[in-house]
């Protein structure tokens, strides 16, 4: 099965710490995390848009619901806290159980 053929919410709460240059995402790095952000907003509900209509179920992992595809084309970054960056092309959609998703650029599936 491919889509998710039910209604969903965004969890407004999650959105900022995946987009650059955000206080959220500029958390995540003083932290010592990498951050997985979007190109740009744009981007980020393109790739949602295409996961939500077209996506693969890869199953529940973490308690989350998961979604996902790869991309033709760079969909955003993966920033170390040192500053590095990994291009990425996979998105995932997590959806918990209150039927509120969030969108992230990844380099794969997630796995337990």
């Amino acid at each position: 099965m491919s889509g998710i053929n039910r209604q969903l919410t965004i969890d407004a709460r999650q959105v900022a710490k995946h987009i650059a240059g955000t206080p959220q995402m500029q958390r995540l790095l003083k932290r010592g995390l990498a951050a997985h952000v979007f190109n740009d907003e744009t981007t980020m509900n393109i790739v949602a848009q295409a996961i939500i209509e077209n996506g693969q179920f890869t199953g529940i992992i973490r308690g989350y619901e998961r979604y996902g595809m790869f991309f033709d084309e760079l969909i955003g970054y993966r920033i170390s806290p040192d500053g590095s960056r990994i291009p990425l092309y996979y998105g995932e959609i997590k959806i918990n159980a209150d039927d509120q998703y969030h969108v992230i650029p990844r380099t794969r599936p997630s796995e337990e």
